[in-house]
Parts: C-alpha cells; structure tokens; sequence
C-alpha cells in the first residue's frame, strides 16, 4: 500500500498547478503589453520633446560623440553619425524602462522574507497577492491615458511599486505546494500559463481592434487603440486573483509546520530540506554566486530583446507603419516567441528531471546565441530578416529550456524553509540586469545608429552566461538521499 501511495505523489497535480498559474499569469499578461506598447508611448512622447531634441543637437556635435558613432556604427546604417540621426530617446526609454527593476531590487527580496514569515488564514503568499494585483490592474488602465511625460511617470513608477509587493509571492507560491524533485515540471506549468497570459496580452492590439471594428467604433486620440488593449490586460489580472482566491487553498501559516503533515509522505517533503545546507559553506556558496551571475547576463540579453523589439520592428520590419500599427505587428511575431515557449514547457520540465537543469539551461543558451547569430549574419549578406521567424521560433523553445529549470535549480541550492529568500535573491540577480540593460543597450544603440545592435548585444550576454553555469555545481535533486529519509521516516511512522 505505501508503495502505490508513493508512486502515485511522484506525480504532479496538474490541476492544482495550473489553477496555482493564474497568478503568474496575472503578471504576466501585465508585462506582455507594458513592454511593448510603453515603449511606443514613451518614444513618441519623447521624440516630440524639444529640450531631449535641443540636447541631442549639442552632444551630436561634440567631437566625442561624432567620434563614437562613427567608430561604433553599423556597417550600411544610414543613421551612422549626424545630428539628427544622433537621439537621447533610445537612452532615456532604457533608463525610464528600468524603473521596474529597481523598486524590484530593493523591495522583492525584502517582501520575499516578509511572506515567508507571514502568519494569516489565506497562507503566507496570497494575502500579497490579494491586495496588490488588484490595485496594480487599476493603474495600470490609467498608463496610456497620460498626456505628457510627468503624467505617464508618475503612473509608471506606481504601477510598478505596486506590481514589486507581490512579484515574489506570486512566484513562491508553487515551489511552496510542490515537493522539491517536482518542481520543474511545476515550474514548467506555471510558465506555460504564463505563456498563456502572454499570447493574451501580445494579441491585445488585435483582439482590441476586432472588438472595434465589430462594434464599429473609430478610435480616438493618437494613441488610438492602445488604452483598450491596457484595459482588456487589467480585466485579466483581476479575474486571474478571482481564481486564485477562490479555487487554489494555501496552508493556514498560522499553524506550525509540523502540524500540516498528515501522512509520512508529507513529512518526508518537510524533513527532506534538511538534506541542504542552512548555511551554504563555500562550495554551494560559489555556486550560487555563479547562478546569480549567469541569471544576470541571461537577463540582460533577453531583457532588452524584449523591451527594444517594437522599435527594432518599427525601424528594421515596418519602416512604412505608424508607430502604433509596428507595435502591433511587433507583438503578433513575439506571439510566435511566446507559442513555441509554451509548447516548450512541458518537455524542458522533463528535459531537466531526466538530463538534469543545469544541461538543459546549457542546451537553451546554446540554440540561443546560434539562432542570433545566424539572422545577423543572413541581414547582413542576403538584406533578408526571413531568418527573423527562425531566431523567434527556435529562440522561444531556447528560452523556455532555460527560464523552467532556473528558478528551481536556485531554490534547490537553498532548502525550503528559505523559498521566498531565495527567490528574492533570483530575483534580485534578474532585475538587477535588466536595470543595467536597458541602460548598456540604450547606448549601444544610441552609437550604433540602428537596432539591428540588438542581435549581437544578446548573443554576447548569452555567451557570458554560458561561462557562468559551467561554474555551477549545486542545484539538482538529490534522489538518493531524499528516498533515504522517506524510507526512514515511513520506519518510525511503522514503529
């Protein structure tokens, strides 16, 4: 009997797992369109700025940067060097898009610690859920009804202070529900109903705009559809926290721990973490400072892949579109992007179970760089981007190969008493890259003249971060002694 109860809790609770997805997906679906179509915002808001178009005159005819862009320059760019090629708004979109990671940098880590020590009857995750997703879907319906620069920072920088409170809650959710060696087929769900959320929010503009056309309403102001396609992604969020509230049971963290195992299984899963170091020694130590480090340059690329993408589209693909038609087509290729992720899910979950996290992280980051590189060097000779829905659609799979088997790999080095510290601490490395990316890229391009930078930006931080995980040594399961303990304990549970 004991024998066919631990074969059946090898298995994952699927639908306990996707309906624990909503909330992941609540954030995702928020920052599938913020991306995108605040970039679009902020650049015509800026780009109709005298003072940023007075400043960019002046440093364009310093001898410094005349200098710099001429050095820097893409071979057959026509923006190379000159005053009116030469513009801060690539600078300041990546410095304003940074804002997000920096309130997730000093408050994630902080409100991770405060959940893992929270005492209420909803658990110790979802009373932050419950108050700041709601509060952070209001806001953000306000963003792209903002007429000016100050209106659309003030909504911005809320918005994102609100969406860090929770941001760590939501993702400690899981690991907290799920045992230790399942983790990655978990963490697989959960980025798949985020991959759903995603689909949603990159065919917002579509979806918006065949309501419209249904409806037959014309859009208004120059930002036409664009508050709608915020609207529909706040709509998203809250019926998302409905069904976390309703539908998904966390533990009363009131309760001692102990007290919530019933069976030896579950007893097994609370004493397995004593398996890891509390206090990692050198060599866990080391391990994970390189996971952080490879985390940061993994992010750095991918963050400004998908903060630039719009502009990239608009300058390099649809030359010939309005800003707001780019961005909407923009997001309909990094649907491809967020499909073939999700179709990846599943098989990177048991691609790390089988082959272990840190191969396949290994496998995704190699498929990445190469496809990269190949669309560059096909504009580069052929004056095609046919390869762009190549580098999307292998580079999605590569993706998910890599985000799946992160997070778990670094809470495994960690124990599970320490899940909302140590993913913190993910997070931390995370948004700490993607707060110097934008910036780093923001440059780059401001020299370089054209987006097409962006194809070798993020090959070079994919290749950095493939030399920070060769470093890595911790972070898978350790099946033997876990079923040690199991063993052992369904002994004394015998006695």
């Amino acid at each position: 009997m004991a024998k066919n109860t631990n074969a059946a809790d090898e298995r994952l609770n699927i639908k306990k797992t996707v309906l624990i997805g909503f909330g992941f997906m609540a954030s995702s679906i928020a920052w599938a369109i913020y991306d995108p179509y605040v970039t679009t915002l902020l650049n015509g808001l800026l780009g109709k700025s005298d003072s940023i178009a007075r400043w960019s005159d002046s440093l364009a005819d310093s001898s410094l940067v005349s200098s710099l862009s001429g050095l820097l320059s893409a071979p057959g760019s026509e923006n190379a060097t000159g005053g009116a090629a030469f513009t801060l708004v690539p600078l300041l979109i990546g410095i304003i898009m940074t804002f997000d990671n920096v309130f997730g940098v000093i408050f994630q880590p902080a409100f991770g610690r405060l959940s893992d020590r929270c005492r209420s009857k909803w658990g110790k995750r979802r009373p932050f859920i419950f108050v700041g997703a709601p509060i952070a879907a209001v806001i953000f319906a306000l963003i792209p009804w903002m007429p000016n620069i100050p209106g659309i920072m003030v909504t911005i920088i809320l918005f994102v202070f609100v969406m860090s409170l929770w941001r760590a809650p939501v993702v400690a959710l899981m690991p907290d529900l799920t045992p230790p060696k399942l983790r990655s087929e978990g963490n697989a769900i959960i980025n798949l109903c985020g991959g759903v959320a995603s689909a949603i929010g990159l065919t917002a503009g579509t979806i918006v705009a065949g309501i419209a056309g249904v409806l037959s309403l014309e859009a208004k102001g120059e930002n036409g559809n664009i508050p709608y396609v915020f609207l529909l992604g706040s709509v998203v969020m809250i019926i998302s926290t409905l069904v976390l509230r309703f539908f998904v049971q966390e533990p009363d963290s009131r309760l001692p721990v102990q007290h919530q195992a019933t069976d030896g299984k579950a007893a097994a899963e609370i004493a397995a973490p004593k398996l890891h170091l509390r206090d990692l020694d050198k060599a866990p130590r080391r391990s994970l400072i390189f996971m952080l480090l490879c985390l940061f340059f993994l992010f750095s690329g991918a963050n400004s892949i998908q903060t630039f993408f719009a502009l990239f589209a608009h300058e390099q693909l649809f030359p010939e579109l309005t800003a707001e038609q780019s961005a909407a087509k923009a997001t309909q290729m990094l649907l491809v992007f967020a499909v073939c992720s999700m179709l990846a899910a599943i098989p990177a979950g048991k691609c790390g179970k089988k082959f272990g996290r840190k191969k396949t992280i290994l496998s995704g980051l190699i498929a990445f760089m190469g496809v990269f590189l190949l669309y560059v060097l096909s504009k580069e000779a052929l004056q095609s981007n046919a390869l762009i829905w190549i580098a999307l659609i292998i580079g999605g799979a590569a993706n998910m190969f890599i985000t799946v088997n992160t997070l778990p790999l670094v809470l495994e080095i960690g124990g599970l008493d320490k899940v909302g510290t140590f993913t913190g601490y993910y997070y931390t490395a995370t948004f700490s890259a993607q707060i110097a990316a934008p910036i780093i890229y923001g440059v780059v391009r401001m020299f370089t003249g054209t987006y097409m930078s962006l194809f070798v930006y993020c090959p070079i931080m994919f290749a950095l971060a493939l030399l920070c995980i060769l470093s890595v040594k911790h972070g898978e399961v350790d099946r033997d002694a876990v079923e040690e303990t199991v063993k052992e304990l369904e002994l004394e549970n015998a006695d």
